[in-house]
This record gives structure tokens, C-alpha cells and sequence, in this order.
């Protein structure tokens, strides 16, 4: 019910939305959770298990029980934390896991099967028949798992990343990272200041206390106004921060309008931000833990945090009497914010004997519990159980607290594990877990307001210090200071299931039984029970867990230990976390800086995305497109975006010696300004990659590698250098994204060049196989005379950020001398009439000897797999060797992949005597051609085969013969 003269919400604004069909009114600032609690509905989910009925337990991001499904269609968002949802006009909510009703769920029937579905169960049921896992257990269960249900249908919402950049991200606006912000900003850093929360404040806008003589919530939002006033602050509500990773980046979702009925045409729903800080200060506050007794999950029973909050910040009492029930001082605060709102308050039950309660205008059972609830789809009653026995008490909501645990999640996702502090019996963050971060206040165990906000000013003059800054003098303000005090209490004995886990429906005694079958291990009991993995993460009872556990097996809390904590912190939508690639695979799409100007149909290769062909007016098919653009390179001049190939920058007095040592052929002997062909072997002596390497400097080399293996050969160069020579100077850096780079290839190549660089070249002072710096309009770039193609080809590289306005500029002048851009289709053909090889060759079974060159393997030096790649197996003479294929039959086409057979021999596995690695249609000689590995290949030139592709059904005959079909004598390249 609502209570007049309470909360911070709008009363001016009514707001109506619908639940489960039925329509609801609350005001603007109200959650779904408060909302409903004001028009005096507490049924609101079903348990995942055993379909017990549940409502709100929390106020926040770590409500287990009140899940719900907002929006209809593909706009269906399910296992929404209604504590969290703002209501807006028209909101569309709906209940889940519960069929065919929430008031009415025949899946409740678990419930009474309970003594038979306790903690894995399924490990010793499901076992026999062993047929009917597959096709009824596995079936059945994957029916009943779950909460909420995707729509199945496409997402049509709107979704975005962003990155930021700071000097101190603060992590919760509470009282603590209010000051730790306030601090920094007046120091003048740039700071970034994250809340989960849509009103800064944190617990200050739940509680009924002042700051500095004015009401907290007061206090609070004037500290937000002046941070919003600084252009060095930005001010992050509804973002929660949800993962801390390496280098003081942070994962964090920005709720951007999920509280708006209506959106602006592509704005986002929610933004997933990267968050570079040079530090941080986590002042994430505490998480209220419940205290586990028989049916401590009826609707109606919640943390007494959770009731103040609803009753100091909606205006809402959770109930008409209620009780309050606690270990520590905090319940007290709770029993006098009711009763000075005028709400009933049954009893304040405190299991601590001999306290003292001032200013107690209702009932104080002092060493009591609470041992028992009555009541199904809402609470009725509660059993207190004192010295002298048991009596019920009359209850439509119970608070309870059993005390808080400091929110440390972010403090361990680097690995770091969390202490045990006896004095608050809580875990709290190890100092220096992550590095640059600073804890203040809550959640580093500090509970007293005055506490909180003099711990955000001391980590504040923390990370200043580390940054460099000096913080401005700052007047600390004056608010509560009282003592926090508890005496531990994790369960009530007695019978009945006590929950612990309200999610996952996990409670004390499947605890008890994961110990009695030696599960004795923290994450062993985790998973027998699934105690902790539901998508709360068990913020509500891992310690609680712990503390059983703990008990059952006679240890510490602190030798038990914890489970490990991961991000995301709280559950983040994949859509979110992808942003942009809606509609695509996983793996990112990475892009030439030409591709926009290309306007090409993309093709995989590698990790990139190249252009297959350049399509233009009437052409029909690729081949047209593909024997055009072989054309201009044959005949005048091609461009192609060659970008996407590994280039590793190698410096360093040693950089020669690894050169020797992962090259069959030798590097130290090239000359600066010269490029070498180069072949790497793997440690068992077969093919790596190839590639080409130039000689910048007399310390300086670039390295080329083939696009799909940049990786591997990257990983290859860091293993020699670190575990096979680390004493070795040499410095690796891969620079693949730092360069565009273009071949421009064709008879007419030296011709577009000269009319851009400043100087120009010709055949004596930039021969074959030379490099070197250049300038075009004013911008340094590299130039190598290397060519793919067998023609007069050089190719230029450029800073990345001018290979968009290079290429349109090459394509122009290539189209002036009748050429143009081509792409990976005519490039492939163009390299087969060369015989040079890709990985469609070099496919991790081929030898230096079995593509012809054993020679390139120099007896003058060592090299990695030089002596495995001298095993007699691997110098077999009957092994494949790579040869040329030409059609001679009367079927002219060529597959790759195809088996090829002695003519007349049946087309069996024993009988082939090779396979086709590569094949395409050459313009310039009017047939297919294919590269391919035959037995003894390099002695049977001229000798006719049978190419049968048993996939594709085709059969052809075929002539083997020298791989190169082109310019043999390499007289155009050199020219």
C-alpha cells in the first residue's frame, strides 16, 4: 500500500502498465517491484525448480525471485529483475515458469515431489533405462528447465558498444563514490562516475537519515548536480559496471531506454561500453543476506534493507503488519522507519540476547527467532521460537536481515579471492587484486554512513596520488556514525526446507546432503547443488552456503573459501555485448580500409574480409568480371588491396639470428633495401608458411606472411624468442593494421607510379626485389618491387588511415591506362598461371621437397625442422610433388579437391596417385588450368591422367605438366 508523504517519487505523474493482462497504476521513479507492491500484489514468479510460489526479497540487481518477461513478440525480454524494470505508460509485463497460470501452476506438483528431486537427483535417476535418456529424460528436462523463454522470433531492437576513456571511474554513487568523485573532479582528473541505480544516491535515497542537516536524499542529489555542472565529469546512471579485466579496462551495460515507451527512430536500447581507466574506486555498497528458516520464501518475506527502501524511496509498505526479524542492528532501523510511517509493526525479533531498542513503541523479542512461515501465495503468519517455546504472530510481511556482505565481485575477476573479516563475519576485497583499484566504503566493510564518506574521500586521494594530482582541502560532511553489530545467525534449526539459494531452489539440507556424500569442496558443493549458479550468482546466499557448509564439515568460513567469481556481473545480453553484428556470425568481420570504396561482393580469407570480384555494367557472372581483371593486369594495369597480409616488424641486434633460425634460407646476408623470398617449416619439418622479408635497416626487417597464417607464424616467432632463445635482443611487433598496402601489378605499373611519387624509379635504381621509403602528396610510405603475379608489379604501403583515399586514387589512374582494381578471384588465377603456391598447397602435409623446394633448405645453417624434414618418410621419392594440370579431353573443367587416377585404374581410395589443390579458368591461355600433387609428379610430365571429383560428379582427363604456365623464364617481373 502506499504511504502519503513518503518516497521520491513523481505523484504528479501517474503511470499505468499491465501484468499478466491485468492493467496496474503506479507513478514516474516507481519499479515494476514497488508498483506492484503498491496495488498489493506479492505473487510475482514461480521457484525454477520446484515452482514454489515466490515474490520480491530485494530492492536491486540482486532480486532472485522476481523475475519477469517484459514486452510482447521479438521485443520479449525475459528473466528481467522487476526490482530494476522503471514502469512506463503502456509497459507490457508478464509472469514465466509458470503454466498455465501464476496464480494456478500445475508444475507446483515438483513441490510435492520434492523428497525425491533433491540435490542430484539426477546423477542417480536418470541412469537407467539407459535408452530413455536420449529420447524421454533429456526431452522432459530440456522442456522444464529454464525461466524465461525467448520469443524465437529476430531481435528488432537497436543495440551499441562504445568506448570511454578516464583519469578515476568511480563504481556506485552511494555516499562513498559520491565524495571519491566530488574529490577527483574538483582535483580536475576526468571522471567517470557509474551507477546501477536510475537515481544517484545509493542507499542514502532508502534510509530515513540526514547528511550535513539536510535529508540524505537531499544531500545526495546536490553533489549529482554539482558533478553534472564539470565538463571533466561524466555522470553514468543505469550502467552497471560488469566486469574488471587486464589494464584497467572495464565492461559496462548502459539501460539505455529500457525505461522509455517511446524511443527515437535507431536509438539503442542498450549501449555496452569498454571503460580504459587509469584508476578506479569501487563503492559498490553491501548486499542484504537473508537468514535461512523453514519457508523463509513466502511472498511477503523480504530483506528489511529491501522494506525500507520500498518504504523511504517509492512510498510503499510491503505489508499492513509487519514484522521484523534480525541478527544485527540494522533490523531496528527498519522496525522504526515503519512505525513512524504508521505501519503496524507485529514484533521486532532480534536472536541477540540483551540488546537495547530506544524509543520501541511496538513489541522486542530479544533471544528469538523466527523458526517457521505459514501461509502459500502470500504470508499469513510466522512461528517465533524463544526460551520458552513456539507461538505464531500474525504477518503479512516479515523483514529480515541477517546481516550484509560487501559487494566485492569486480575486486575478484582478475583472479584475486576475497578475506574473511571475523569482526563484520563477511568476506572483504584483498587489497591490490586489482591493480589501480581503490575500495571505499560498504563495500570494503565500512557501514556507517560517516564511515562511507570518509572512505570515498580517502580513496579519491588515493587514485590522485597515483595519478599525479594533489586533491583540493575538502570539509568531510557530518552524518550518522553509529556501530555496526551482529552476532552471526546463518539458519534456524528445525524442520521444514530453509532456503538458502531462492533461485535455484538450493537450502540448507541439499547443503548437508552434498557433505554427507562428500562433496566437501566449496565448487563441489556448487555443482551437486547448483548453489550459486543461477543468473544472480547467489549474491543473496553464497555466504550464507558457505557458512553451512562450513559448519557441516566442522571448518572455518575462512578455510572453506569461496567459489570463484566471474563477469559479467550481472546478466548481459549477447545482443549487447555484440553490438552490430545482429544478423552476422560471432566471429568479428574485419574489413580493408578500401572495402567501402570497392563496393565488391566480400569473401573470407583468413581473419579478413577481401573483395572476390569488381563487378561492372553488363557483366553477368564473376567469370566475366574475374577475365576482365586478369586482363589489366596482363595487359596494362591492376590494383589489388593486399592489406590483409601478416607484416611482423623485426628489430633488434639478434633480429638476423632468429631470421636464420625459422627460415630454411638464409637472412643475414641480405642487403638493406632488398627483399628475400623466404620458407618456414614447422618443428616436425613440414611447411609453415612462406613469404617474403625485407631488410629496412641494418637491425630492422619486415616480415610478410600469407593472410591466414599471420597468427601462427606471429605465435611461432614468440615461442623461439621466448622459450628457445630468450637471451636473444630482438623486439616483435605485428603491424598488420598499421599499413594499408596495395599491389599495383602490369606492364604499365612503373608508369602509374612515376605520375605519384615524388621521385621517380625505373630499373636500375628499384630493381626486382628491392625496397624502400618513398613519398606520394606529401605522406611517407614504402615501396617493394615483389610480384604475385608474374608481371612488372610493385606494391606500396601507406599509415592505414590513408589506404581509403590510395586505393580510390590508384583505381583512378589505373582506369586513365586502362586497367582498374581486381580482387580475389583473378589473383588466384593469376598466381596458378605463376605456379606459386597458397595454403591451398601448403596445407600442413606438404615438404619443402614436395612443392619443389628442397633447394631453399641451405646446408650452410640450421633451422627449426630442418632435421625432422630429413626423416626418411619425408624424402620418399614416392611421395606427391607438386606439377601443373591442364584439361586434354573432351571434359575441359577442373575442381580442386578432385583424386586423380592412372588411366584405366578403377577410382578407389588404393588407387589414387594424387589430388588437385588449386584450379581456374586462364583467359590468356583458354582453358583450365590447376596446380596438384602427384605421385613421383616432377618425373611424369606429359603423362595423362583421370580427374575424378566424386562430390561434384565430374570426371575429366587430364595432362601433367610443369606448374608454371606463364612466362616461365620470369623475364616480365624482372623487366
Amino acid at each position: 500500500m502506499r504511504i502519503a508523504g513518503r518516497g521520491l517519487i513523481d505523484r504528479e505523474t501517474p503511470v499505468s502498465f499491465t501484468f499478466d493482462g491485468r492493467r496496474y497504476d503506479g507513478f514516474a521513479g516507481d519499479t515494476v517491484a514497488s508498483a506492484m507492491l503498491a496495488n498489493g500484489q506479492r505473487l510475482m514468479g514461480r521457484s525454477f525448480k520446484y515452482h514454489r510460489p515466490r515474490g520480491v526479497l530485494s530492492a536491486g540487481s540482486e532480486e532472485p525471485n522476481a523475475l519477469v518477461t517484459t514486452g510482447v513478440g521479438p521485443a520479449s525480454e525475459p528473466n528481467v529483475r522487476a526490482t530494476m524494470q522503471e514502469i512506463y505508460e503502456g509497459l507490457q509485463v508478464r509472469s514465466q515458469n509458470a503454466w498455465p497460470s501464476l496464480d494456478l501452476d500445475l508444475m507446483a506438483v515438483n513441490d510435492l515431489a520434492s523428497p525425491f528431486l533433491g540435490a542430484g537427483f539426477y546423477y542417480k535417476t536418470f541412469m537407467w533405462p539407459r535408452k530413455f535418456w536420449k529420447h524421454i529424460y533429456e526431452p522432459v528436462i530440456r522442456r522444464a528447465a529454464g525461466l524465461g523463454r525467448l520469443s524465437g522470433q529476430p531481435n528488432a531492437d537497436a543495440y551499441e558498444k562504445a568506448y570511454a576513456f578516464c583519469d578515476l571511474l568511480v563504481i556506485g554513487a552511494g555516499p562513498a563514490g559520491l565524495m571519491a568523485a566530488l574529490v577527483a573532479a574538483r582535483a580536475g582528473a576526468d571522471v567517470i562516475l557509474a551507477d546501477e541505480d536510475a537515481l544517484m544516491g545509493g542507499r542514502l535515497n532508502a534510509e530515513n537519515e540526514h547528511v550535513d542537516g539536510q535529508p540524505g536524499h537531499t544531500w545526495a542529489a546536490g553533489v549529482v548536480a554539482e558533478l553534472a555542472t564539470m565538463d571533466n565529469v561524466r555522470l553514468m546512471p543505469r550502467t552497471t559496471v560488469t566486469g574488471a579485466y587486464d589494464g584497467g579496462m572495464f565492461g559496462a551495460l548502459e539501460r539505455v531506454n529500457q525505461h522509455r515507451a517511446r524511443r527515437g527512430e535507431g536509438a539503442p536500447l542498450e549501449c555496452f561500453w569498454r571503460i580504459a581507466a587509469k584508476q578506479s574506486v569501487l563503492a559498490a555498497g553491501a548486499l542484504e543476506r537473508p537468514v535461512a528458516f523453514a519457508n523463509n520464501d513466502r511472498p511477503g518475506i523480504m530483506t528489511a534493507g529491501a522494506v525500507r527502501a520500498y518504504l523511504n524511496r517509492w512510498g510503499v509498505a510491503p505489508g499492513k503488519q509487519v514484522a521484523v526479524f534480525g541478527n544485527n542492528d540494522d533490523a531496528h532501523r527498519t522496525a522504526r522507519d515503519l512505525a513512524s510511517a504508521g505501519v503496524h509493526v507485529a514484533a521486532l525479533i532480534d536472536s541477540r540476547e540483551g540488546i537495547t531498542v530506544q524509543n520501541a513503541d511496538f513489541p522486542v523479542l530479544r533471544g528469538a527467532v523466527v523458526c517457521n512461515a505459514s501461509g502459500r501465495k502470500e504470508l499469513e503468519a510466522v512461528t517465533i521460537r524463544t526460551a520458552g517455546g513456539e507461538h505464531k504472530i500474525q504477518a503479512d510481511c516479515l523483514a529480515m536481515s541477517g546481516g550484509w556482505n560487501p559487494s566485492l565481485h569486480l575486486t575478484c575477476h582478475l583472479g584475486g579471492r576475497p578475506t574473511w573479516e571475523p569482526d563484520i563475519h563477511a568476506f572483504v576485497p584483498t587489497p591490490g587484486v586489482v591493480p589501480g583499484m581503490h575500495v571505499a566504503g560498504a563495500c570494503n566493510g565500512t557501514f556507517s554512513t560517516n564511515g562511507c564518506l570518509a572512505a570515498g574521500v580517502a580513496a579519491a586521494k588515493d587514485a590522485l596520488e597515483a595519478l599525479g594530482r594533489k586533491a583540493e582541502a575538502v570539509d568531510l560532511p557530518q552524518a550518522d556514525d553509529a556501530p555496526y553489530t551482529l552476532k552471526p545467525l546463518w539458519a534456524v534449526p528445525g524442520k521444514g526446507r530453509a532456503w538458502l539459494d531462492f533461485q535455484n531452489d538450493v537450502c540448507v539440507k541439499d547443503v548437508q546432503q552434498a557433505t554427507a556424500e562428500n562433496f566437501r569442496s566449496v565448487e563441489h558443493m556448487k555443482r551437486y547443488t547448483t548453489q550459486g549458479m543461477a543468473p544472480d550468482q547467489g549474491k543473496n546466499s553464497n555466504v550464507a552456503a558457505l557458512a553451512v557448509l562450513a559448519d557441516a564439515t566442522g571448518r572455518g568460513i575462512a578455510e572453506t573459501g569461496t567459489t570463484t567469481f566471474r563477469p559479467p556481473y550481472t546478466p548481459v545480453a549477447i545482443a549487447a555485448m555484440g553490438a552490430g553484428g545482429q544478423g552476422k556470425g560471432f566471429a568479428p568481420e574485419r574489413l580493408t580500409t578500401s572495402h567501402a570504396a570497392s563496393g565488391a561482393p566480400m569473401v573470407e580469407a583468413g581473419l579478413w574480409y577481401r573483395p572476390s570480384y569488381f563487378p561492372r555494367g553488363q557483366e553477368r557472372n564473376w567469370r566475366q568480371s574475374c577475365d576482365r581483371e586478369i586482363g589489366f593486369v596482363r595487359k596494362a594495369v591492376g590494383i589489388c588491396d593486399v592489406s590483409t597480409l601478416g607484416k611482423i616488424d623485426i628489430q633488434g641486434p639478434d633480429a638476423a639470428k632468429l631470421l636464420d633460425l625459422v627460415y630454411t634460407n638464409k637472412f643475414s646476408t641480405l642487403k638493406v633495401g632488398k627483399v628475400r623470398y623466404g620458407l618456414m617449416l614447422r618443428e616436425d619439418g613440414f611447411v609453415l608458411d612462406d613469404g617474403t622479408c625485407a631488410r629496412l635497416g641494418e637491425q630492422h626487417f619486415l616480415m610478410t606472411t600469407t593472410t591466414g597464417a599471420a597468427g601462427q607464424v606471429m605465435r611461432h616467432l614468440e615461442f623461439v624468442t621466448q622459450c628457445l632463445h630468450p637471451e636473444w635482443q630482438v623486439h616483435l611487433t605485428s603491424v598488420t593494421e598499421h599499413w594499408a598496402q596495395f599491389a599495383v601489378a602490369g606492364p604499365k605499373s612503373r608508369e602509374l607510379l612515376n605520375g605519384l611519387l615524388e621521385q621517380p624509379i625505373d630499373n636500375d635504381n628499384f630493381p626486382f626485389m628491392a625496397c624502400g621509403d618513398v613519398r606520394l602528396g606529401g605522406v611517407e610510405a614504402r615501396l617493394f618491387r615483389i610480384s604475385f603475379s608474374g608481371e612488372h608489379a610493385y606494391e606500396i604501403a601507406v599509415p592505414a588511415r590513408y589506404g581509403a583515399a590510395l586505393f580510390d586514387l590508384l583505381v583512378a589512374r589505373a582506369e586513365a591506362l586502362d586497367g582498374g582494381a581486381y580482387g580475389m578471384e583473378a589473383l588466384n588465377v593469376l598466381r596458378l598461371e605463376k605456379g606459386h603456391i597458397t595454403h591451398a598447397e601448403i596445407d600442413g602435409r606438404a615438404t619443402a621437397g614436395d612443392i619443389g623446394m628442397e633447394r631453399m633448405v641451405s646446408d650452410a645453417k640450421d633451422c627449426i625442422g630442418k632435421t625432422m624434414s630429413e626423416r626418411p618418410g619425408l624424402r620418399d621419392p614416392e611421395r606427391g610433388q607438386l606439377v601443373g594440370l591442364r584439361p586434354v579431353g573432351a571434359v575441359k573443367r577442373l575442381t580442386a579437391g578432385a583424386f586423380l587416377f592412372e588411366t584405366g585404374a578403377e577410382a578407389s581410395r588404393e588407387n589414387a596417385q594424387g589430388h588437385t589443390s588449386s584450379v581456374g579458368f586462364s583467359p590468356d591461355i583458354g582453358t583450365f588450368v590447376g596446380l596438384g600433387f602427384v605421385t613421383r609428379g616432377r618425373q611424369r610430365h606429359g603423362e595423362v591422367m583421370r580427374m575424378v571429383d566424386h562430390l561434384r560428379e565430374i570426371e575429366a582427363e587430364v595432362e601433367i605438366c610443369a606448374p608454371v604456365f606463364v612466362d616461365p623464364e620470369g623475364g616480365r617481373a624482372r623487366g
